[in-house]
């Protein structure tokens, strides 16, 4: 593909000079896919039920927001993700045009992590195969259940057969990864039943499995007609049996609900967690930005697709859908907070040089609330590194509302 003006620009700036160290954080890229073939009564993301897709102009509208989104041209993506929605409907020429517009508007490091969702009611024989070709080099295959009764609660549109078959096919694909999404806590679900289903997905190998309980969100099906969920006991036996039985497979936890072989973490995610950089288009896409004075702020794009699909033709004009939403730049004590939000979901936890670093605060504005949460038994010091505790895990939601309301004090 030829490049664009701007593309060709851009490498002959990167071939010709030799540019400063960069202190902000590493710069992701998320896409959004808002189309499923049916909404999940548990799912309160951005996804809309459709028969038929606007490939072609959600595709343009794409790359017409990349344009507007991508301003600084020094800074590499170190890794792409491209969820929903079921992206997997979108057709393998659809992703392919998609990447190679990426590829010609921004500069991406030649390691980079590139993953795509998809669902195992999406996923034919040959389908991956020409996503890896057009760029994918990791699937995130969203599974929730092998028990074929869990997953008609969960109103999935596969059976427990076709979830080992997507397996198999991401196995095969060429894809140098892949991750399982597991869901446990499901309606009607005793802990045998919620072991059996992690027993059957740690036999299909995978390198990386994102294993989390179901929770009841607002503007849900399940949250206006709530279904019958295990009780709090049968919940802490299935996490703790669950998890030592991921430890003994060779799994090691890295996030609260994140488990890889060695060396197989999710760039992508780690990057959110430790309070990385993103930029973000699509439907209800939401992003975060560090500026080169080191001001952060967050923004999202609309969440219809038919609004979305309204943006601009040039940076300069970005109207309706793809212009930016909802932005705000992060005070003192919304850094703090949302900086704890995502680090403390890591079992490493995070240096007080970190900390200094993506939020350019000084660790002493939160050493009261470190101090005060250790005494409470929910942080602890591991060498040089702040960390939840397995308690502080448990009480996670706890533990980060102290940083919010802390910093209001200090």
């Amino acid at each position: 593909m030829t490049p664009t003006p701007r593309a060709a620009q851009r490498e002959l700036q990167i071939a010709g000079t030799a540019t400063k160290p960069d202190s902000r954080p590493p710069l992701g890229l998320y896409v959004h896919i808002p189309w499923c073939e049916k909404k999940c009564p548990y799912c309160d993301f951005n996804s809309h039920e459709a028969l038929s897709r606007p490939e072609t102009r959600y595709v343009d509208t794409l790359l017409r927001d990349l344009e507007f989104e991508y301003e600084d041209e020094d800074r590499r993506l170190t890794s792409i993700f491209i969820g929903g929605g079921t992206p997997s409907l979108f057709s393998e020429s659809s992703i392919r045009r998609l990447m190679e517009g990426i590829r010609s508007r921004t500069a991406i490091s030649d390691d980079a992590e590139i993953t795509m969702e998809a669902n195992p009611g999406s996923v034919e024989r040959d389908r991956l195969a020409g996503y890896v070709d057009a760029g994918i080099n990791r699937f995130s295959l969203g599974i929730q259940s092998f028990n074929d009764r869990s997953l008609q609660h969960l109103g999935r549109v596969h059976d427990g057969e076709a979830a080992k078959f997507a397996v198999q096919r991401a196995r095969d694909s060429g894809a140098q990864t892949f991750n399982l999404d597991l869901m446990h806590g499901l309606p009607h679900q005793s802990a045998e039943d919620g072991l059996e289903d992690l027993l059957t997905g740690i036999a299909l190998a995978p390198p990386h499995i994102s294993w989390y309980q179901l929770t009841i969100e607002p503007n849900t099906r399940f949250y206006s007609k709530p279904p019958p969920l295990p009780v709090e006991e049968v919940l802490g036996s299935l996490e703790d049996s669950g998890a030592a039985l991921l430890r003994e497979s060779g799994y090691r936890q890295y996030e609260v609900s994140a488990w890889s072989r060695p060396g197989e973490e999710c760039r992508h995610n780690l990057n959110y967690w430790s309070f990385g950089d993103y930029l973000a288009i699509g439907a209800g896409a939401h992003g975060k930005l560090t500026s080169a004075q080191g001001v952060v702020h967050r923004y999202s794009k609309t969440r219809q697709p038919e609004d979305y699909l309204r943006g601009g033709t040039t940076r300069n004009d970005a109207p309706a859908g793809i212009e930016r939403r909802g932005s705000r730049v992060l005070e003192a004590a919304d850094l703090r907070g949302e900086f704890a939000m995502n680090a403390l979901r890591l079992n490493s936890g995070f240096t007080y040089g970190l900390f200094e670093a993506r939020t350019g605060l000084s660790a002493q504005s939160i050493q009261p609330i470190v101090d005060t949460q250790r005494e409470l038994g929910l942080l602890e010091m591991a060498a040089d590194c702040v960390r939840a505790t397995a308690r502080g895990q448990r009480y996670l939601d706890n533990l980060v509302a102290a940083f919010f309301e802390g910093t209001r004090r200090v």
